[in-house]
């Protein structure tokens, strides 16, 4: 007579929680959208530690803690902290509180499933930064328009997508990033770097963004060419591209703008192509280049008269005049260490809890 068979030994419900934490920080002037995010935010509080940072009106952000209590923890930004971008605040005092060595950064419409925490736990266990590569679902006509510009930026390298991953040690270490600054994106990854950090940007670790309603999309063209100021070779090229095409058009040969079209769409396909690309690219996509090009020309110029005339372009109520700091500005500013102490992490563990010691460095936005 043989044995029984045994049951099945049920998986605690601790072994599928990751070490790893997620700050997003938030500021929201309205609940569109509200329920959605409510949702995912208990798919990841069952994975991982979650700290969103709400730096919205008192009213709503009354009502966010109230629908969030018991699920993550719900902060406003540190008071002590000052700086014009808020989001930056917004990481500066969500790393602080992580409890992790390994720290997710993104934003509210970032959608991270099961593999794609996996993955970016598993390089910062190799590297400082994680750069993962957004793709947008749902595809309103705007999200193919925009994802021309990511298609591009894969054929040339890497996307500046709207998550990034750090290790905690490290970031506390070079004093955070400035909070003063418009991409804020780049100057975390520019800050990294400067400090002696490593870097992985996988063209293959995808990560679902939400779109934006097209009125916002349509209200953020002028501010997000502005960030090109910040990279003059790249900003150099779309203020050519307006005047080489009209001269073009004068002297009535279309030939090179045809050859520039079909060039924009050929990199875009190579993007497109990229590290499997083509899962989460519709082939559509690849035609929107040129589209975006022309536009982030015009934009370009308008971004130019914003710093010239202005002294910088609007944001959440103020003007921000630096999009992002230069390397030689970072490398020269005192205070950081010459590399990442990875030392650190004897006293941050990768599973365990962080330490709360005070981060030092002048890059720390602080009350002045």
């Amino acid at each position: 007579m043989s044995a029984p068979p045994r049951p099945a030994r049920r998986r605690a419900t601790t072994a599928t929680r990751l070490p790893l934490s997620y700050v997003l920080p938030l500021r929201w002037s309205d609940g569109t959208g509200l329920d959605e995010l409510t949702g995912y935010l208990r798919q990841l509080a069952a994975r991982v530690e979650v700290t969103v940072v709400d730096g919205s009106p008192s009213g709503i952000f009354a009502r966010h803690a109230a629908l969030w209590r018991g699920l993550v923890r719900h902060v406003p930004p540190d008071p002590a902290l000052r700086g014009a971008n808020g989001k930056v605040l917004g990481v500066l005092t969500g790393v602080r509180l992580a409890g992790y060595e390994h720290v997710v950064i993104a934003d509210d419409d970032v959608r991270y499933d099961d593999a794609g925490l996996r993955a970016v736990h598993r390089l910062l266990d190799r590297v400082d930064l994680v750069r993962p590569q957004n793709y947008f679902d749902p595809m309103p006509w705007h999200a193919y328009w925009d994802t021309g510009r990511i298609l591009l930026n894969r054929a040339f390298g890497a996307d500046y997508p709207g998550t990034l991953a750090v290790r905690r040690s490290t970031f506390l270490a070079m004093g955070g990033y400035d909070p003063d600054v418009l991409f804020e994106n780049l100057e975390l990854i520019r800050t990294v770097r400067t400090y002696g950090g490593t870097e992985a940007a996988p063209a293959g670790l995808y990560v679902r963004r939400l779109p934006p309603a097209a009125r916002h999309f349509l209200g953020q063209r002028v501010r997000q060419a502005y960030d090109d100021l910040a990279q003059p070779v790249r900003l150099a090229v779309f203020l050519a591209v307006l005047p080489a095409v009209g001269a073009a058009v004068v002297a009535r040969r279309p030939g090179p703008v045809l050859g520039a079209l079909a060039t924009t769409v050929a990199l875009a396909e190579a993007g497109r192509r990229r590290a499997g690309g083509t899962r989460v690219f519709p082939p559509a996509t690849a035609l929107a280049a040129p589209l975006w090009v022309l536009e982030r020309a015009a934009c370009s110029w308008l971004a130019l008269g914003q710093r010239v005339l202005f002294g910088g372009v609007r944001y959440a109520g103020t003007r921000l005049r630096l999009a992002a700091n230069p390397p030689r500005v970072l490398r020269a500013r005192p205070g950081p260490l010459p590399s990442p102490p990875h030392l650190t992490r004897a006293t941050v563990r990768r599973g365990g809890a962080a330490g709360r010691g005070g981060c030092r460095g002048p890059l720390l936005g602080r009350k002045r």
